[in-house]
C-alpha cells in the first residue's frame, strides 16, 4: 500500500469521527417522546449508521475491492469489517461492534424505507440504549484501526 493511501485514509477516518461524535452528541441529548422527536432520534441513529457506513466504504476502496453485489451492500460491506486481510489490513471491527452495528444498519434499512409508519417510541428508546451502551466498543475499536493506520504512514 501507498504512503499517501494511508495517509489520506487516515485523515479522512479522523474527519470522519469528528462527524460521528457530533451525531452521538446528538442522540444523547434527546428522547423520543411525540412523533417529531420519534423522527428526530430515528434520523440521528440513520446518520450514525451512515457516517460509520461512509467511513468503512473508504477502508474497502483502499484496502480491497468494493462489494459486486449491491443488493447485499450494506450487510457484506458490514461483514467485511470483522476480517482480518493477512498481510493487507487487520480486522476494522470486533464481533461485539458487528452485531451492534448490524442492528443499526437493520434500523436505518427501516427508517428510510417506511412511509407513513409510526415509529415505536420503546423500540428507539431501547436502540438508543444498547448504542450508547455499546458505542464504547466501537470507538476503541477504530481507534486500535487508527493507530494500524498511523503506523503505515510512519514508516
Amino acid at each position: 500500500m501507498k504512503k499517501e493511501s494511508a495517509a489520506f485514509l487516515l485523515g479522512y477516518l479522523r474527519s470522519q469521527k469528528g462527524e460521528i461524535e457530533r451525531i452521538l452528541e446528538k442522540i444523547k441529548g434527546v428522547e423520543p417522546e411525540g412523533e417529531e422527536w420519534s423522527v428526530y432520534l430515528g434520523y440521528q441513529l440513520y446518520s450514525l449508521y451512515c457516517a460509520l457506513e461512509d467511513l468503512f466504504k473508504e477502508i474497502a476502496a483502499t484496502f480491497e475491492s468494493l462489494i459486486d453485489d449491491m443488493s447485499k451492500h450494506h450487510t457484506e460491506l458490514l461483514k467485511r469489517m470483522t476480517i482480518e486481510i493477512p498481510r493487507i489490513r487487520p480486522a476494522v471491527l470486533s464481533k461485539e461492534s458487528f452485531t451492534l452495528l448490524n442492528e443499526l444498519r437493520s434500523f436505518s434499512h427501516f427508517f428510510i424505507h417506511s412511509y407513513n409508519i409510526e415509529l415505536d417510541e420503546e423500540r428507539l428508546r431501547s436502540l438508543k440504549a444498547r448504542i450508547l451502551r455499546g458505542f464504547d466498543r466501537i470507538r476503541s475499536d477504530i481507534e486500535t484501526f487508527e493507530a494500524f493506520l498511523e503506523g503505515l504512514v510512519a514508516t
